[in-house]
């Protein structure tokens, strides 16, 4: 069985909420939300930073299959050169909440701020390791959003988005320098590295 905590209360819907990609270059950010079914548990939940590439596949289906509810929302990159990454990373978990199909009474938030809402909520630093709802929501998201990397690395290869995933590794900087900005690209995140010496020489 998950050795993570199975629910905060039982006496509302509870929904976990994660999001993945805010340190990102390139891409959106994106935010999951889970009810997780007592009558059907989902052994082998964990943190989706502690499960290979594999299992957090597997668990994706599983998850989708025997959840109450669920769903992924994404905020594009404009979206983010606009209102902040922190923004655009509340903004996409409450629109995964909204998306949900059962109306939830109680969130429980992955980190340490979420606003003011509707909905009463729960933030929790590293819940994605403490919750199996936020660590269903983790792998929800981390996996949508590494697929929809995959799609975009087969037109910008150079940038070896099937590795990084956006994130700023020594060769998408260095892609960055010799091939510029892309569409795909949060503006306000590169723009450091547009400065000379960068790698000191």
């Amino acid at each position: 069985m998950s050795e993570l905590i199975d629910f905060f209360q039982t006496e509302v819907p509870e929904a976990g909420c994660d999001e993945t990609g805010r340190g990102c270059l390139a891409g959106p950010v994106v935010a999951a939300a889970v009810i997780l079914d007592s009558q059907k548990p989902i052994p082998l939940l964990n943190d989706s930073k502690k499960l290979t590439a594999r299992q957090r596949e597997s668990l994706f289906d599983i998850i989708c299959q025997q959840a109450k509810a669920w769903a992924i929302a994404e905020v594009s990159v404009e979206e983010i050169n606009r209102i902040n990454i922190l923004n655009a990373s509340l903004l996409a978990m409450q629109q995964a909440v909204l998306k949900l199909t059962v109306v939830p009474g109680l969130l429980l938030i992955d980190g340490n701020r979420f606003p003011r809402w509707h909905i009463p909520h729960r933030c929790m630093v590293k819940g994605d390791a403490r919750y199996q709802a936020i660590a269903a929501a983790s792998i929800l998201a981390k996996v949508y959003r590494d697929r929809l990397m995959l799609q975009l690395h087969q037109d910008y290869p150079h940038f070896q988005w099937d590795k990084n995933k956006g994130y700023p590794t020594r060769p998408h900087i260095e892609a960055l320098l010799r091939q510029g900005i892309t569409p795909h690209h949060r503006r306000k995140f590169v723009s450091k590295f547009f400065e000379p010496d960068l790698f000191g020489g």
